[in-house]
């Protein structure tokens, strides 16, 4: 059974019993996941041809993990005191929805997530007034597209799962019931 059909058929009926909605429509859902990383600390300092070579790997690792290419976030304003310079590439991001959205979160939950390394759940104070979640990924590398003994950079990213959620009590919930490895703190 697929996310989007486990979501259909048992996260529904079940939110709609335990909050008692009045519509199936009513019932939050993920709306989209963005992914993000931030470069500055790698291509600071180094000359353009090298910051080329790191950022074009970053969008090639992410690509891969995420199925749909990253766009590419620049500085909007010189900082000296951070050495960076206006149009200068900072990050990188993409946002997911629909089916590429459920493939990611699949892989994240089923493959990612059990390959991570001390990995005992997401706190649910990740979790913001509103129901999203905001999770952190420590190294890439525990992806399966993505080949250890390849890759040249290891980077962490941030993952944020954008929830229709009104509170945070629902969006934990919808979560939890969609299998995301919750750890409820003491």
């Amino acid at each position: 059974m697929t996310l989007k059909e486990k979501y259909k058929k048992e996260v529904i009926p079940t939110m709609v019993k335990e909050f008692g909605y009045k519509s199936m429509m009513a019932v939050p859902k993920v709306s989209k996941v963005v992914v993000n990383t931030g470069i500055g600390k790698m291509v600071v300092g180094k000359p353009g041809a090298e910051q080329t070579k790191v950022y074009e790997t970053v969008i090639h690792d992410l690509s891969l993990i995420t199925g749909q290419r990253p766009v590419l976030t620049k500085a909007k304003k010189s900082i000296a005191g951070f050495k960076t310079r206006e149009g200068m590439p900072l990050g990188v991001m993409v946002t997911l929805r629909g089916k590429k959205m459920y493939d990611f979160l699949t892989r994240l939950i089923d493959i990612a997530f059990p390959r991570s390394r001390d990995f005992r759940g997401i706190s649910v104070k990740s979790f913001d007034r509103s129901g999203n979640l905001t999770a952190a990924v420590k190294e890439s590398i525990i992806f399966p597209e993505i080949s250890p003994e390849k890759t040249r950079i290891i980077f962490g990213f941030e993952i944020t799962l954008a929830t229709t959620a009104k509170t945070k009590k629902e969006g934990e919930r919808l979560l939890k019931l969609m299998g995301f490895p919750l750890k409820t703190e003491k």
